[in-house]
């Protein structure tokens, strides 16, 4: 990583991936046969029950996209896994976790591309977690197309209707969403999710909770404008998820003054907005929640708040702190 934090964000889509490679810490080293982390979770199903979740992280290649955001890539390969990896890592996941009624396949990256999550293993995957009521997977809309759906017929050769696709929208502000490198716009998201639709798919969608180069009021109204926009698009959840450093980029950027981490108070109010919708589950992403919280006095009790807005999708009670006076 250079010392010199100081070089500007450039303009252009070359000049900025090699900006954000520049800056990156170490890979981690992670095995292309063990999943690099997995757990049980509880979430909110569509019905309104509270189920368990197995969530695995699959180890795969990284993604060829160079979002300014992601920290995602430190455990990641830098070649494609071998047929038979990814159908080894959910074996090894599910012979230790409890089980669950819906699976997540996140793994740091896209799972339609063949680079990362290899077709071939397609059917073996499938017959793993064909058993699951829901099977999550991430994928970058570019990366949304006849993979993805040949993959459903597999899975959803019954006509259950288990696949769920979760897309970064990250923010509907097209001047940042273009700055973030992403490798999309506000209509080719709308495309993806049009065809997601067409086909029965479900959407969620992940959504940056004050990206860079917005200050806290910008981040809480376009946190706002993008949740609309998720529901627009047919998403049956929207994931609001607290910008957070440790990838370089950012580290680089607020000692521009280009970004800063949000307060926890915007992602309170815009889980409130969100959840006030009533147009589809919104789940504030509470892990490592405590670096947003100035005040140890309150942060219990408005982690507890979140979590059970998370699992109720209700709009809970403010917890107004008298040491900070900060809660929503």
């Amino acid at each position: 990583m250079p010392d010199d934090f100081g070089v500007p964000y450039p303009t252009t889509s070359r000049e900025q991936t090699r900006w954000i490679l520049e800056r990156r810490p170490a890979r981690n080293t992670v095995d292309a046969r063990r999943p690099y982390a997995y757990l049980n979770e509880p979430e909110r199903a569509q019905n309104g029950e509270v189920v368990p979740v197995a969530t695995l992280f699959l180890t795969n290649r990284e993604c060829p996209f160079r979002c300014l955001m992601c920290d995602l890539w430190s455990n990641t390969l830098t070649e494609s896994v071998s047929r038979g990896d990814i159908p080894a890592q959910i074996d090894l996941a599910l012979s230790e976790l409890p089980p669950a009624r819906q699976i997540k396949l996140y793994n740091s990256g896209s799972f339609f591309d063949p680079r990362a999550i290899p077709p071939d293993d397609y059917l073996d995957i499938a017959a793993r977690v064909r058993g699951f009521e829901r099977v999550i997977v991430e994928c970058h809309p570019s990366f949304v197309g006849e993979r993805c759906f040949a993959f459903q017929k597999l899975l959803d050769a019954d006509g259950e209707g288990r696949l769920e696709v979760a897309m970064g929208l990250e923010t509907v502000h097209p001047a940042v969403l273009e700055r973030l490198n992403k490798g999309i716009t506000l209509e080719s998201f709308r495309a993806t999710a049009d065809a997601l639709r067409e086909r029965s798919i479900a959407l969620r969608v992940f959504i940056l909770v004050k990206p860079p180069f917005q200050d806290e009021v910008e981040a809480l109204e376009w946190s706002k404008r993008s949740l609309d926009f998720a529901f627009d698009c047919g998403a049956s959840v929207a994931c609001l998820i607290p910008t957070r450093d440790g990838n370089g980029a950012l580290e680089a950027l607020r000692e521009q003054d280009e970004w800063s981490q949000p307060q926890l108070a915007t992602l309170e109010k815009a889980a409130n907005y969100g959840v006030g919708l009533s147009r589809g589950r919104v789940f504030a992403d509470v892990w490592d929640l405590e670096r947003f919280s100035n005040c140890p006095s309150c942060f219990a009790a408005r982690r507890e708040r979140l979590d059970q807005m998370n699992l109720t999708q209700t709009v809970l009670p403010s917890i107004c702190c008298a040491i900070c006076g900060e809660g929503q």
